[in-house]
């Protein structure tokens, strides 16, 4: 959901919402090697936890295979 500034904007947002895709998880490959112990690090926002999700199968990716 993408908010408009402004209280104007807030009180649209009331009646109609704008929505916009956003890719969370782009382009991830690797492979994990038995007993490799591994970090997965990144800054906020680059979709760790979205990808730790989708490994769990919390999550189902869009796309892709």
């Amino acid at each position: 959901y993408k908010k408009q500034p402004g209280f104007a904007g807030a009180v649209k947002g009331l009646f109609r919402r704008q929505y916009e895709q956003i890719a969370a998880v782009n382009n991830v490959d690797f492979s994990i090697a038995a007993g490799e112990l591994v970090g997965f690090l990144g800054p906020n926002g680059a979709g760790k936890t979205t990808t730790l999700k989708m490994l769990a199968g919390l999550l189902y990716p869009s796309g892709g295979s």
